[in-house]
């Protein structure tokens, strides 16, 4: 009999006398009916095409990112007195071009691309700006065929201004770029596409591939000076190339990861070698996605896997939906999928969708003077930039960035909501033809 006295009190206490919450149970507040949805691709989210794909129309709704190269020898055209001399406009035209359709630009900054002609129309030139490849003392290292991928030139890692520039350029690139909204995230690294190897070539640290100790120097530099979200590959997991995962301080900045060969058959551990999967356990360990943003390519080991992993059914038994909740990815480039049986553009835009944040009321108050918001997070990643509600022109305090999925977070806007159609998300980190969606089905007092 005791025992179940015990019970009966503890229940009681438990759920017979809940407490309201005094932030949204204020006298002088009432609730506002909201009624809204998610219409379409959230900005800095979903799969992403290259420019010139992404000039098929009928796509462009599918979509808010698109992917290019930027080659830090096209803005660079010398230097005077010690100071790097530029010549933005080889960006601005990519910046202008992919804004006009109104998505914003992944940039990724290179050295070494094999067998690629764009630098002087000779095969596997590197992207060093000229006037350090005209040094004295300066000299490039060459594979005929790297990994099978064509003619390969690689950047002279033991040249002192080459390691001084790749520092200063990053520094003057974000005094430029930090706040430009065309931009929506960068990637960088080195070797081979930025991808941190140089397969078929033998690894020299220090002559053909940064030093340790130099790309030590470099990412905390990097880390420093970059406010855009920044990514590096799940490749530099690997200790032979790099020093990042047996490094504490290296591990705890917010970088981000690409995954340039996401989805291939023997990606996860229980598939084959599962090689990426490792990377991503090595150097994400399983909280980097809450910092730093995900994302990547879809294999291009077979030319059926940009085809078909849009398949609702799944491809190599993972659907594009669990894979991409698995690794919490926010982007990722699909140039091929489109014109393949999967690739529709309602398919496309489904699982474009299917990636990064989407914000949800929960409870939406006011007074006529301060406006209070619960707000969850029902994506599979946070919004790595700032981003606030606000009614008309005035705006809260708190950032949606960072807000998990399925954590709530509290709002106070100091303004009144006279009208739902008022709340909206407002970030400056966003085009200013975009906009940030939310649902919101919430009831106004008396329903």
């Amino acid at each position: 009999m005791k025992k179940i006295i015990t019970f009966l009190f503890l229940f009681i206490i438990l759920f017979g006398c809940r407490v309201e919450d005094p932030f949204f149970s204020e006298e002088g507040f009432e609730a506002i009916a909201l009624n809204s949805s998610l219409t379409g691709v959230q900005p800095m989210t979903g799969l992403v095409m290259w420019p010139t794909h992404s000039q098929r129309l009928k796509y462009a709704p599918s979509i808010s990112l698109e992917f290019q190269y930027c080659l830090p020898c096209r803005v660079v055209t010398g230097k005077v007195d010690g100071k790097i001399q530029y010549d933005w406009s080889y960006l601005e035209t990519i910046l202008n071009d992919i804004q006009s359709r109104n998505h914003q630009a992944i940039i990724r900054f290179r050295y070494e691309y094999p067998n690629n002609t764009m630098v002087d129309g000779t095969a596997g030139s590197t992207a060093v700006p000229k006037y350090i490849k005209d040094m004295e003392g300066y000299n490039e290292t060459f594979n005929k065929n790297a990994g099978g991928d064509g003619p390969t030139y690689y950047a002279d890692w033991t040249n002192a201004e080459l390691q001084w520039f790749t520092k200063q350029f990053y520094t003057d690139f974000a005094e430029r770029y930090n706040n430009d909204p065309r931009i929506g995230f960068v990637e960088l690294g080195f070797g081979h596409w930025s991808e941190y190897h140089i397969y078929g070539t033998r690894l020299v640290l220090g002559e053909n591939f940064p030093s340790k100790d130099y790309q030590k120097e470099f990412l905390t530099h990097v880390s420093q000076v970059l406010t855009i979200p920044w990514a590096i590959s799940i490749d530099a997991a690997d200790a032979g190339y790099t020093p990042i995962v047996a490094d504490e301080s290296l591990m705890a900045l917010s970088f981000g990861l690409f995954d340039d060969s996401f989805m291939h058959e023997h990606h996860e551990i229980k598939q084959g070698d599962g090689y990426n999967e490792r990377c991503w356990n090595k150097i994400g360990q399983d909280t980097r996605w809450q910092r730093g943003v995900c994302g990547g390519e879809v294999s291009y080991y077979t030319n059926f896997d940009q085809r078909n992993f849009l398949n609702p059914n799944g491809m190599y038994g993972w659907t594009w939906e669990a894979a991409a909740a698995k690794y919490h990815i926010t982007f990722m480039i699909s140039n091929d999928a489109p014109g393949g049986v999967y690739g529709t553009v309602d398919r496309f835009k489904e699982a474009s969708m299917a990636t990064g944040y989407q914000f949800r009321v929960l409870k939406c108050i006011t007074n006529g003077q301060e406006t209070r918001l619960s707000v969850t997070n029902d994506g599979i990643a946070p919004i790595y930039r700032d981003a606030y509600f606000a009614v008309g022109d005035i705006q809260s305090s708190t950032s949606l960035r960072g807000l998990l999925p399925q954590d709530t977070l509290k709002v106070v806007i100091p303004a009144g909501l006279g009208s739902a159609n008022d709340l909206q998300i407002v970030s400056s980190h966003i085009l200013p033809t975009q906009q940030i969606e939310f649902v919101a089905q919430t009831e106004s007092d008396g329903k």
